[in-house]
């Protein structure tokens, strides 16, 4: 990000000295300080803003891992969680953090209480989430908490017209997570997909296996780290080359 001589800012908006400017990739606290590795970058290969865009005007802020206030901003919201603290007393075990955000709640769960979790908020006539909607994966390799692949699981209620998000977190270096299939039957192919692109793997699914890439394909291509140039088709013996490298047809 520059200013209006063109000078570098940092993320704060204070000007930084030529020779004070992060290596791309790193995140930047207040102040420009360099905050450790991360992935963020522009399209011109500059790091160091969260401008993903390469003109300034998209800033990602830096994450803060704490609860929204209580009570929440939004009222249903509040009811989902009260009746979770009356219904569900190991909650606070449970959740590491409540998040609303543009109206909608997010429950950060630990993994070894998803299943419990789940069961209650599917079962219970006070939250009655009987629809599993959306099951995906993500991929944040700069997480604060260094368990960067999560599951983020999108629920409605059609008893009470209401819609929940529960996210859980794993490191890389033990990826597991309980299938929801036993709970939301709908859970299905969406964790065949988190598990074929991100290498989620959920235990006690009835059939994990590939669901969009071959069987032998080595890798999983929607992990930031994954490449993104050519990329060898072994099994068609035949190679599919970088984006700016192929035929465009406008």
């Amino acid at each position: 990000m520059s200013g209006e001589n063109g000078t570098p800012q940092d993320a704060a908006g204070e000007l930084v000295a030529a020779g004070e400017l992060v290596e791309a990739g790193e995140l930047v606290e207040a102040g420009g300080q360099a905050r450790g590795p991360g992935l963020p970058q522009d399209a011109f290969g500059a790091g160091g803003t969260g401008d993903t865009s390469g003109f300034g005007g998209l800033v990602a802020p830096v994450p803060v891992l704490t609860s929204s206030e209580r009570p929440f901003v939004d009222a249903d919201a509040n009811t989902v969680y009260d009746t979770l603290e009356r219904v569900f007393p190991q909650l606070g075990e449970a959740v590491e953090r409540a998040v609303v955000d543009r109206g909608e709640l997010t429950l950060y769960v630990r993994r070894e209480a998803l299943l419990a979790l789940a069961q209650t908020l599917r079962d219970d006539p006070g939250l009655r989430f009987e629809l599993l909607s959306s099951l995906s994966g993500v991929d944040y390799p700069a997480d604060l908490t260094g368990r960067r692949l999560h599951s983020v699981v999108q629920l409605t209620s059609m008893t009470h017209r209401r819609q929940l998000r529960v996210e859980v977190s794993v490191g890389d270096d033990d990826p597991t997570l309980p299938s929801l299939t036993s709970v939301w039957p709908t859970a299905d192919w969406h964790e065949r997909e988190a598990y074929d692109l991100f290498g989620i793997v959920y235990t006690g699914h009835p059939g994990l296996t590939r669901i969009m890439m071959p069987d032998d394909w080595i890798g999983h291509p929607q992990r930031k780290d994954y490449p993104l140039g050519g990329i060898p088709v072994d099994y068609k013996g035949a190679t599919i080359p970088p984006p700016d490298e192929r035929r465009s047809y406008s």
